[in-house]
């Protein structure tokens, strides 16, 4: 990055099964972020959406929702970014391009999704949208199915992932009790998570239930402004790093198992911020599945191939470890309202990084790493961000 960028402001809706339609979320999430950055509504150069929809509301046209905020923004330039569950990353990615290419000094990103309303059924046949199309058997997948494939491939190359991925999902309801703004407020113990059960069915074998990230309402947002700017506002933390790595989307082309996008786009980010992983504080994974969250500590570089669990199992991810891991709850926890998920990330790292967390607060943090995808590993954003002081 050529031109450093701070996030000065965040706003946060709670997720869950909320009352609220999009615009509200949209507005509310924009209203907290503006207040909390103080900047003057007019003084904001552009607005990003992150919205994904694939079909799930009527609002086709959700960029123009951000203007509702206030009217001091109206004739403010807006667009929509959608890029599967990384919808969110992708309208950060933007906003950056527009500083970057001095077109912008403060912007303001915005990342929404309504999907509560529909049934299971038809959020997951709209999600499924974000698998490849051309092939009879990908496209006949669900994204539990896609995800189950990986855990299957798992325990015939390596190991039976199970009992880590039961421990993950303990950990990260755990972690969300800590966070008010998360979904589910419910602690389970891990032989809840790794039992059949009735309260715990079989989604898509071998996925459990408790291995499958939350449908859910919700919207966030930030305010990006220079490093130079920074020094305006109470509060910055700084991107020392931005990546995007993009993969072939058709899981027949690649060797799903290995996340190679993911572990490029982590390699890269960790050269442009000059760091190694065991200077991060903490992390903000994409744990939409249990298996994704056990599959990015090895693309991190936490454990070997194969080798996953050691992470979880020697306490490194938990709360108290090396590296805590989804203090927020993460998706399986926090909820994934889609399009909110990469800048909702964003957000709690930032809040984590000034000092604003809460009861998820890790003491001292000052280099925190956000890790957003979308489909298969398909889209791969890594950020990594770091306490700013002017």
């Amino acid at each position: 990055m050529t031109q450093a960028i701070c996030i000065v402001g965040s706003g946060h809706t709670k997720f869950g099964r909320l009352e609220d339609n999009l615009e509200q979320l949209i507005v509310n999430a924009t209203r907290e972020a503006v207040e909390e950055a103080g900047v003057n509504p007019a003084e904001i150069d552009a607005i990003f959406l992150g919205h994904f929809n694939s079909g799930m509301v009527s609002d086709g046209f959700a960029s123009s929702l951000i203007h509702q905020a206030y009217p001091e923004m109206r004739f403010t330039p807006a667009m929509r970014a959608e890029n599967a569950c990384a919808s969110g990353s992708a309208a950060l990615h933007a906003a950056m391009n527009s500083i970057q290419a001095g077109k912008s000094k403060t912007v303001l990103v915005v990342g929404a999704e309504k999907m509560t309303h529909l049934s299971t059924a038809d959020v997951t046949t709209a999600l499924a949208g974000a698998g490849y199309q051309n092939d009879p058997e990908e496209a006949k997948l669900s994204f539990p199915q896609v995800f189950a494939v990986a855990a299957r491939a798992y325990q015939d190359r390596f190991d039976d992932p199970l009992e880590a991925m039961a421990r993950i999902a303990e950990k990260n309801h755990a972690n969300a009790m800590f966070n008010p703004l998360a979904q589910m407020h419910k602690p389970f113990t891990f032989e809840q998570c790794n039992e059949i059960s009735e309260r715990n069915p079989a989604i898509a074998p071998p996925l459990r239930l408790t291995d499958c990230s939350l449908v859910t309402d919700g919207a966030a947002a930030v305010v990006l402004t220079t490093a130079e700017n920074a020094h305006n506002f109470d509060k910055a933390a700084r991107f020392r790093a931005a990546v995007q790595v993009s993969d072939l989307i058709p899981m027949s082309a690649r060797d799903f198992l290995m996340f190679e996008g993911p572990e490029k786009a982590f390699g890269m980010a960790f050269e442009e911020a000059g760091i190694a992983l065991g200077d991060i504080d903490f992390a903000e994974v994409h744990d939409c599945f249990t298996i994704a969250e056990l599959l990015t500590y090895e693309a991190m570089g936490l454990a070997k191939k194969g080798e996953g669990a050691r992470a979880i199992n020697d306490g490194l991810v938990l709360r108290d470890g090396t590296l805590p891991v989804n203090l927020s709850g993460g998706l399986k926890a926090k909820g994934h309202p889609v399009g909110a998920t990469g800048v909702s990330m964003h957000a709690l790292a930032y809040r984590q990084l000034t000092g604003q967390a809460g009861e998820m607060q890790k003491d001292g943090a000052q280099l925190g790493l956000v890790f957003n995808m979308g489909g298969s590993a398909v889209a791969n954003y890594v950020s990594i961000l770091e306490a700013h002081r002017a």
